[in-house]
């Protein structure tokens, strides 16, 4: 059985509540049971942390034994260099994901610390773009 994580950062705990105009109605929770129903091949694991240490440890704790981590760093992905050092160390592929546009936001958000060390980006697909990571890391698995 594939193995793949799905990790959250820092505020998309509040899904489903926070700015619903960017982000949408629904937490992520109820999509994560829609995307468990649609890969029943697919064993998931999913973390959430607003600690910017606590997502490298889960990731160095997975990273060398799961198939895929789909990896949503919240505003982590504009300022840590640690999270691309984590990434670049582990051996399991990581597809990084936003549900917003992020170069269509602020300034800020347009450069990602951690792109470079990611297989693939996919971000401005709404909840989408996590099943588009998911999609990316099957491909890999069959590539």
């Amino acid at each position: 059985m594939i193995k793949i994580a799905i990790i959250n950062g820092p505020n998309l705990n509040l899904l489903g509540k926070r700015e619903p105009t960017i982000y949408g109605n629904q937490s992520f929770e109820a999509y994560f049971e829609t995307i468990k129903a649609d890969y029943p091949q697919v064993k998931f694991d999913y973390f959430q942390s607003n600690h910017e240490g606590s997502l490298i440890d889960k990731i160095q704790e997975i990273g060398f034994d799961f198939d895929g981590i789909v990896l949503n760093a919240g505003g982590y992905t504009h300022t840590s260099i640690a999270l691309a050092d984590c990434i670049r160390a582990v051996t399991t592929p990581v597809i990084e994901v936003h549900i917003s546009d992020i170069r269509k936001r602020e300034d800020f958000r347009h450069v990602s610390m951690i792109e470079s060390a990611c297989k693939a980006t996919f971000a401005g697909f709404g909840m989408e773009s996590y099943r588009k990571g998911i999609e990316a890391i099957l491909a890999l698995q069959t590539a």
